[in-house]
């Protein structure tokens, strides 16, 4: 079995580092936990952000050599259960930072929260509701 406590890791391909880190740094007040300092041949540039303290942060790539492009659909969704309402400073500070709010695919999470795309078109959901 896995452990609850072990630290989760999410990697995504990103056209442009320095835009997602605005988005998930400036706009959703994520901390960086480490970032390529400069290009090294054969390795991928990465930028990792998370909560500090958290048990999980992303890694969002970009190889320069060979370049994926991101390809995020309606149902990739990254979760946040906030258990209060969405705050709009929140909504319009992940706008200005490079985000589109957008209608769900699934119109449960127009009920409990607010879809943002991040400048990949990854969906970030603002949930008002809980997990227990």
């Amino acid at each position: 079995m896995i452990d609850a406590r072990a630290h989760v890791r999410v990697a995504r391909p990103s056209r442009d580092l320095a835009a997602a880190e605005r988005f998930y740094v400036d706009g959703l007040g994520l901390d960086v936990q480490w970032r390529s300092a400069e290009h090294v041949p054969g390795e991928h540039d990465l930028l990792m952000v998370g909560p500090t303290g958290g048990s999980w942060h992303f890694e969002l790539t970009r190889d320069p050599e060979h370049p994926l492009e991101p390809t995020p659909t309606v149902d990739d969704l990254f979760v946040i259960y906030l258990g209060a309402p969405v705050d709009e400073t929140l909504v319009d500070r992940l706008v200005a930072s490079g985000g589109t709010r957008v209608p769900a695919h699934n119109p449960y999470w127009d009920e409990h929260g607010v879809t943002v795309t991040d400048p990949d078109g990854y969906r970030l959901v603002l949930c008002s509701r809980t997990w227990n």
